[in-house]
């Protein structure tokens, strides 16, 4: 690896620029580094920007660590608002979730006494309650217990990589958007040499971040490396609203509803994604979606479909990040997470220093590649 004269790698490909490849970059950036951002599409108009976008840690207790890596990533979101501006991106409203049936119910119930005991915020209401306080375009019974979970928010994932990607190209970062990456060359003793292109170009490099996220495999395997992925579509719509009858995201039974911004509202449902592998065409699923939000929405039953986008999540096979060093290939790190919206503050921050410093943070050692073997 060429080490420039601040004892830095002297040019860093980012491959993907979504939430996770726009963090690492910036945060690359701010200390001098030269980046370089490589996408074959556009920044943060691939998963980023078809996710549903919430920021939470009440979903990621399936672990401890898991946990925690997502509550400290939370509290990195502050610290970025604070840094950049919240402008378009950052909307810290908190998020509600009930149930309408015993077994969920009880199920909701028990994780907010789980969460409760982490000390992870968490506000049992009734719906009436909610109604009142909160969401009074919501139909939902007077007595269902509502799980509100106050420091949750959502974020604008394309707005925030946008963001990200224009302060680092101010300090210098360079970007090649619409062209893939055909290859990469490695040195006699398997580090990381070149970047080669779909347009013909080759780029020197000394360090390769693989934050593709759901062609992280191929990338990978681009150096020889296994990252085994699982298949996992989603569908995710957008309608647009003269005005927005929701202020914060929330999953309610069967469906999950978020604002977007000013005139539109996310749909997105894990009971539709299952209907994506019978060939269902994606118009038929956005109907399907709004259906389910118009009974919780009523307001959104006259609304219009904008756009709807099929795409797979960008998970690794065991359901965790894989982020760091692949010390059996010098020079490449992974930055491949589904969490990607939540996680893109602390992953950017952590994986930037681990670059920089070549040491290991505690906080990502049960998320490192090197778990799958070759």
């Amino acid at each position: 690896m060429r080490i420039g004269s601040s004892g830095q790698p002297e040019r860093v490909a980012v491959i993907g620029v979504g939430i996770l490849g726009a963090s690492v970059g910036w945060n690359l950036t701010r200390h001098g580094v030269k980046v370089v951002f490589l996408d074959a599409g556009q920044p943060g108009e691939g998963v980023t920007n078809w996710s549903f976008s919430w920021v939470n840690a009440s979903n990621k207790t399936v672990s401890r660590s898991y946990f925690d890596l997502n509550v400290a990533s939370m509290e990195a979101y502050h610290e970025l608002a604070r840094t950049i501006g919240p402008d378009s991106w950052w909307y810290p409203r908190g998020h509600l979730r009930w149930a309408d049936d015993p077994a969920a119910e009880t199920k909701l119930l028990e994780t907010a006494a789980l969460l409760a005991d982490w000390d992870y915020r968490v506000e049992l209401l009734t719906g009436a309650e909610v109604r009142r306080r909160l969401e009074p375009a919501l139909t939902l019974p007077n007595e269902v217990p509502v799980a509100f979970y106050l420091d949750e928010a959502w974020v604008h994932g394309r707005h925030l990589v946008g963001r990200l990607v224009d302060l680092a190209v101010a300090a210098g970062a360079e970007h090649r958007f619409g062209t893939a990456v055909r290859d990469i060359g490695t040195r006699a003793d398997g580090g990381v040499r070149t970047v080669a292109l779909s347009d013909g170009s080759r780029l020197d490099v000394d360090i390769v971040v693989n934050a593709a996220g759901p062609g992280a495999s191929h990338i990978a395997g681009l150096v020889a490396r296994h990252l085994p992925m699982r298949w996992e579509p989603g569908v995710v719509t957008r309608i647009g609203c003269d005005r927005v009858p929701v202020h914060r995201p929330m999953h309610a039974p069967h469906i999950e509803i978020r604002p977007d911004g000013d005139a539109s509202v996310v749909l997105h449902s894990r009971e539709i994604d299952a209907l994506i592998d019978t060939g269902k065409d994606p118009a038929e699923l956005a109907r399907l979606l709004q259906e389910s939000a118009r009974r919780v929405v009523p307001e959104l039953g006259n609304s219009r479909t904008t756009r709807t986008r099929v795409s797979n999540r960008p998970i690794p096979a065991d359901g965790f990040p894989s982020v760091g060093a692949v010390p059996s290939v010098p020079g490449y790190y992974e930055a491949v997470a589904h969490s990607g919206i939540t996680l893109g503050p602390v992953i950017g921050t952590l994986l930037a220093a681990e670059i920089l410093s070549g040491k290991r943070d505690q906080t990502l050692a049960d998320f490192r590649p090197e778990r799958f073997s070759p």
